[in-house]
């Protein structure tokens, strides 16, 4: 399933939950709604982000539009926003697998590793079989240098996705960089076979 297939059939969900959430007499807000879901699905992010600038104007306390304009910032590269967005339906419901997993992806794109960790975790701890949390969690821990904790996610990955192409290269490169790390230090105690491996695996 495609990342954009995911995104389509969440559209239809959180239309359905944002008409229930209009007065009767808001047929205009959800047409713009509907316009706004289309242009995100063809990739028209900026007029996505316009037109659910224009929904939440009219209606600022129906949360769920806040996810899918911070949906529209992430696509655009928009990192900042994303999280605020998020962070804003976050403070209605604090449980929210889906949009604490998406702020980490965006804490991770602005760089605050530390952030996007906190935000998986809170995930994870909630629903402990989100293999492509653990994955990401993982690449944070990674770039981190903490290969262990980073090992130990892609394992819980693979283990919940079997055929997870992704968590078993990243593991490969958290084995690869730990051994790395340890052939320095042996290379450092002057073991000759640990400076030769540390050369090889560096080139």
């Amino acid at each position: 399933m495609t990342r954009k297939y995911i995104v389509q059939i969440l559209v239809c969900s959180v239309l359905l939950l944002f008409v229930t959430a209009l007065p009767a007499s808001a047929e205009t807000a959800q047409e713009f709604l509907e316009r706004g879901h289309d242009a995100f699905n063809k990739g028209k992010y900026e007029d996505a982000i316009k037109i659910y600038d224009k929904v939440i104007a009219d209606n600022p306390d129906v949360t769920v539009i806040y996810y899918y304009r911070g949906m529209a910032y992430y696509k655009r590269g928009k990192y900042t926003e994303s999280v605020n967005d998020f962070t804003k339906v976050l403070e209605k419901n604090a449980s929210d697998t889906e949009v604490l997993y998406r702020r980490g992806l965006a804490y991770y794109k602005k760089g605050h590793n530390e952030k996007a960790i906190e935000d998986y975790t809170r995930a994870i701890a909630l629903n402990p079989n989100l293999a492509d949390v653990y994955m990401n969690r993982g690449i944070s821990y990674a770039l981190n240098r903490q290969y262990d904790e980073a090992i130990d996610d892609y394992n819980k990955a693979i283990m919940l996705k079997i055929n997870f192409d992704i968590a078993y290269y990243n593991r490969g490169v958290a084995y690869a960089r730990k051994a790395q790390a340890d052939f320095k230090k042996a290379c450092d105690m002057d073991i000759k076979a640990a400076c030769t491996n540390l050369k090889q695996i560096s080139d």
